[in-house]
């Protein structure tokens, strides 16, 4: 992405409401995946600044891996582990992971084959281990924000399971999620097309919108503990690697 974007997503990765209510929702979805687990190594593929370092860490051992030299002297500045490398060629040998996160990252234009991102994420996962994955949906919410991050596509679920089965993922599940607000999304895109808005969404809004956006946020996560959601502007996708057959 924009160089100018990764000093915002440092500022903004443990307050504002919607780093750290899509925080919440992966944790649901961790807390149901990996509920007898303990210690894990965990990897973050395309850590940015390395805001979800922290709480990955509270699994186990957790590292972060990132292209962007300044996006990873940020991330050091939280005191986590990270080093430099291509999601397309990690810098890490086979089977090493218990759980590997890559949030917000298949969809840049740098990647320029999310399959062969995907099989190289899959390649450090250890057999029977846990890959999740979140991306943009939905193309027609294209917006100032896809251009200001670099975005190559948005997704939608129907694509991500797809992409994942067909990288050797067995037990492939997958959610919509950003839906009780989606109205308000789906607004400020067209918004966006009609007044020719340019610039990122990353930004702090008013303490009471921070507040009643982060709870939307909340309960979904409360949600996904459950079941699943059928529409909204981010898809969450999980599976695991299959076992091998002798």
């Amino acid at each position: 992405m924009k160089p100018a974007e990764y000093p915002r997503m440092f500022a903004a990765e443990e307050r504002q409401w919607w780093y750290a209510g899509m925080r919440t929702i992966s944790q649901a979805v961790l807390a149901r995946e990996l509920r007898h687990s303990q210690s894990l190594r965990a990897l973050d593929a395309g850590c940015g600044t390395g805001g979800n370092l922290a709480w990955l860490g509270q699994l186990g051992h957790a590292v972060g891996v990132d292209l962007s030299e300044l996006a990873l002297t940020l991330s050091r500045q939280r005191a986590v582990t990270v080093v430099r490398g291509d999601v397309l060629r990690l810098p890490l040998r086979d089977n090493a992971f218990d759980l590997v996160t890559s949030f917000d990252v298949l969809y840049h234009r740098w990647i320029d084959d999310d399959g062969a991102a995907v099989r190289e994420l899959v390649r450090v996962l250890r057999p029977g281990a846990l890959l999740l994955v979140r991306v943009p949906a939905l193309r027609w919410l294209w917006g100032a924000h896809d251009e200001e991050v670099l975005s190559r596509h948005r997704y939608t679920r129907a694509e991500v399971s797809r992409l994942l089965t067909s990288c050797g993922l067995v037990d492939v599940r997958s959610t919509f999620c950003n839906t009780l607000l989606f109205p308000i999304v789906a607004l400020r895109r067209g918004l966006d097309r009609w007044l020719g808005r340019r610039g990122s969404d990353v930004e702090f809004l008013p303490a009471p919108f921070e507040w009643a956006f982060r709870k939307a946020l909340e309960a979904e996560a409360w949600w996904l503990k459950r079941g699943v959601l059928p529409f909204g502007s981010s898809v969450l996708a999980w599976g695991r690697k299959a076992q091998p057959t002798h």
